[in-house]
């Protein structure tokens, strides 16, 4: 676990007497930021735009990331860490909402505001809050894609599923939603197979390989995000895949997957979200908490848009350009 502290200007100078709006103090706040790893931009971005933001809103933000998207331990540490250090909130994306119920609770209990961000918990109101994308939606969105794709080229689905890991709402959420815009369900001769990739690279590239192996003839490849996409299109490309048979379509909308995977056409389509959004309206969030008494409560969308330079009838998608303009963030 990595734990990591600022203390905006702000906050450092309201022991001296600094004025807020009207020349009055504005009651600080402390929030928290717990994501899941630093290897995924995903994650960096969503921690910068929220140190931005805490900075705007004269607030300090306490941060702290495991080692992957499987890494509960630190989470939990890090949650009882920031009840310690006073955290009013806690912005958490949930690497195991059932392992980390416990820890969620003792926040709570403690009277501190806890909000999910990205990752739903299940049941939801295990937390006060949720702000992310419709995943299962975002899900939905490629699935439709990839087998309108699929028809256009005159393929026959063979299809290989590149999930997360067991247990993640946001992994189960988008493979079902795939599967449900496909117009397939689980078990369908179409899937030649599923795979875990704990949503990292170097996983993925080594699972595609096994895959390839086992099944030459795949041509749809649904992965949960783009790490992963790119991992996957690291073992085609090594295996001499003909890409132009290959449907390949993800999640995320990252800004560098944008340029180099979706606009070349070597990921078809990806649906995109906004992390930066997230993280935004989350600090907003507690800040009002504290400081209006105006709690947040349910599920938030934060948006989802699908991204194709290459789009299909029937399915309503917006191009690389809007893609590139409005990455992480709308």
């Amino acid at each position: 676990m990595r734990i990591r502290t600022w203390t905006t200007a702000a906050a450092l100078l309201a022991g001296v007497g600094l004025a807020g709006c009207a020349g009055e103090e504005q009651e600080p706040v402390t929030v928290g930021l717990i994501t899941k790893q630093e290897e995924n931009p995903y994650w960096v971005e969503m921690r910068e735009v929220a140190q931005e933001t805490a900075d705007d809103l004269d607030a300090e933000l306490l941060t702290a990331t495991g080692e992957s998207d499987t890494d509960a331990a630190s989470q939990e540490a890090a949650l009882d860490d920031m009840v310690e250090q006073g955290a009013d909130g806690i912005l958490l994306a949930p690497t195991d909402a059932e392992a980390l119920d416990p820890a969620i609770t003792r926040a709570r209990e403690a009277g501190v505001l806890v909000i999910a961000v990205d990752t739903p918990t299940d049941p939801q109101d295990a937390v006060d809050a949720t702000f992310a994308t419709d995943n299962e939606r975002a899900g939905q969105l490629i699935g439709q894609y990839a087998a309108a794709k699929a028809e256009e080229l005159g393929l026959e689905p063979q299809i290989a599923t590149l999930d997360l890991t067991p247990g993640v709402t946001t992994g189960e959420q988008r493979h079902a939603g795939f599967l449900a815009g496909f117009g397939i369900e689980e078990g369908d001769e179409a899937i030649v197979a599923s795979v875990d990739t704990e949503g990292d690279r170097d996983n993925a590239a080594v699972v595609m390989t096994q895959v390839l192996a086992d099944h030459p003839d795949v041509n749809v490849v649904y992965t949960v995000n783009e790490p992963a996409a790119l991992g996957a299109l690291a073992a085609l490309e090594d295996a001499d895949a003909d890409m132009d048979e290959i449907v390949m379509v993800s999640v995320d909308g990252g800004c560098r997957t944008m340029r180099e995977g979706v606009r070349p056409g070597l990921i078809d389509a990806t649906a995109s979200q906004y992390p930066q959004n997230m993280a935004r309206e989350g600090v907003r969030a507690v800040v009002a908490a504290v400081r209006d008494g105006e709690a947040p409560s349910g599920y938030h969308d934060t948006g989802t848009e699908l991204i194709s330079d290459s789009p299909v009838d029937g399915v309503e998608s917006r191009r690389v350009e809007f893609g590139v303009r409005t990455c992480w963030g709308s």
